[in-house]
């Protein structure tokens, strides 16, 4: 299997070219060359598998065996797992009046990031040991992306890990869970602005091939492809878990509705409807609604501004997977790809072709939920099924009670849940409900933290470098003494 750039000026890549960098070195995002198509026999043996097996079976489609042996395949991916809180790994909740939950959220740091990216850095450190190399990883956040990275790698020999998190604009705890990992290779930043803005000196460096290539440097936010590969797996597991029947012919389709932020899940629902499961996609955004204006009117446009709201972790205006999208749904037309996102950069601005838009508006629908919605949404499914939600899944939910309430007719219907209430008791209490804390994020509270500023004002793109620069040198150093 290789990838290429969705901007089409890239040489192709394995899986582990794209694994081991992030961003292309053309501004691009890799994609599969090929996707394979799956016939209705193989989801009927999918459908029997569970969560695990059946990230293992969608992984080895993507990853040659002359990559990763499909042994050692299955044990990297059992490995990932195995910090897990619930053995099933994901879990799925039936409520009251048709609404199906997807706990995506029992991983290390109660949220859906930790399923892809201790996969990832299974698949990463496999190969670094093979090849004896370092690198280091560059992640900004708007808020579970950061601590499930550092999770995933913290005290590995072979990585440092540089986290951006937007001070101020993630809950606490999700803070706590990034600056109380004091382990050497863990370098945390506080940077005074969003999300958005945060990203922008990372892809200003990563634009910067010489300097990339020197330092080893990757990426693994959802740029990354083996999060989307993995991420796949939630959509065939709802499918089969939700789906009436695998019998009829055609499949009966279901609806997924998955809240959205850089769209990497989107992406991933986009991937699996493409290679055959019936899924109907749902986007739920917050007010900041990039991705529902571009649905509904074909409008990729940035605000003004990103608005602070209850679902702060999809606070962006800069939902990078699009690319992935917009690609996928132009015949995976490179230049036009390009084109189009080019344009985006120069001017922030931008209008989708006719025949783009009417594709995507055709497979993707979208609904944006204000804040307000968000509260009413959770103190409803608490009075309904004394079942709490994070403000983000119940972005996700307020769509289903939107539906239900206007008695549409529909499908099956999931709802994904990327994070546990746990994580933010602040919004729980907003809500009118009272928080369930588990004691190890109450235990947070009392951990020594560490965390540099990035002040506004700073050159953030070259205190970035200045600390890769110098890691490097520390990494270059070790070597030196064990070879001695």
């Amino acid at each position: 299997m290789w990838y290429i750039s969705t901007r089409g000026t890239a040489p192709r890549v394995d899986f582990e070219g794209a694994l081991c960098s992030g961003y292309a070195p053309d501004g691009g995002l890799y994609m599969p060359e090929e996707l394979p198509q799956l016939d209705r026999e193989t989801l009927q043996h999918w459908s029997l598998l569970s969560y695990p097996s059946l990230v293992k079976e969608i992984c080895s489609l993507f990853i040659g065996p002359e990559l990763i042996p499909r042994e050692d395949l299955n044990g990297l991916i059992d490995r990932a797992f195995s910090r897990f809180r619930s053995r099933d790994v994901v879990h799925l909740r039936r409520l009251k009046n048709g609404l199906n939950v997807l706990e995506l959220w029992y991983g290390v740091t109660y949220a859906f990031k930790d399923l892809s990216l201790s996969c990832a850095a299974q698949f990463l450190q496999y190969f670094l040991e093979k090849r004896g190399k370092h690198v280091t990883i560059v992640v900004g956040t708007s808020g579970d992306t950061g601590s499930a990275a550092i999770e995933s790698v913290q005290g590995a020999k072979n990585v440092d890990i540089i986290v951006l998190l937007p001070r101020g604009y993630c809950s606490k705890i999700q803070e706590l869970q990034m600056t109380t990992v004091l382990t050497e290779n863990v370098h945390v930043f506080g940077v005074e602005g969003n999300s958005d803005e945060l990203d922008e000196p990372i892809k200003a460096m990563f634009t910067d091939v010489a300097f990339v290539k020197k330092h080893n440097l990757m990426s693994l936010n959802s740029v990354n492809w083996s999060r989307v590969l993995v991420q796949m797996a939630h959509y065939f597991f709802a499918y089969f878990q939700c789906s009436p029947s695998l019998d009829t012919h055609p499949l009966s389709p279901m609806e997924v509705v998955v809240p959205s932020g850089a769209g990497g899940n989107l992406a991933a629902r986009c991937l699996a409807q493409k290679m055959g499961l019936p899924i109907r996609l749902v986007a739920a955004v917050n007010h900041n609604n990039i991705i529902h204006r571009a649905i509904q009117r074909g409008d990729f446009s940035r605000s003004k501004a990103v608005k602070p709201t209850l679902a702060s972790a999809m606070d962006i205006q800069m939902p990078y997977n699009m690319e992935r999208i917009f690609w996928l749904f132009s015949g995976s037309n490179s230049q036009v790809t390009r084109t189009l996102m080019e344009q985006f950069e120069r001017t922030q601005s931008l209008h989708l072709p006719k025949d783009l838009h009417s594709k995507l508006s055709e497979a993707v629908t979208s609904v944006s939920v204000p804040d307000e919605a968000i509260t009413r949404t959770m103190g409803r499914c608490w009075d309904d099924n004394q079942y709490l939600l994070c403000p983000h899944s119940a972005v996700a939910v307020s769509y289903h009670y939107q539906q239900t309430d206007g008695q549409q007719p529909s499908a099956p219907r999931c709802c994904l849940a990327p994070a546990s209430a746990a994580k933010f008791p602040e919004v729980v209490q907003a809500a009118g409900l009272t928080p369930e804390t588990p004691e190890e994020i109450l235990a947070l509270e009392r951990k020594e933290t560490r965390c540099t500023p990035m002040r506004r004002g700073d050159d953030w793109t070259l205190m970035l470098r200045d600390t890769i620069e110098e890691l490097s040198r520390r990494w270059r150093d070790r070597s030196l003494k064990v070879s001695e």
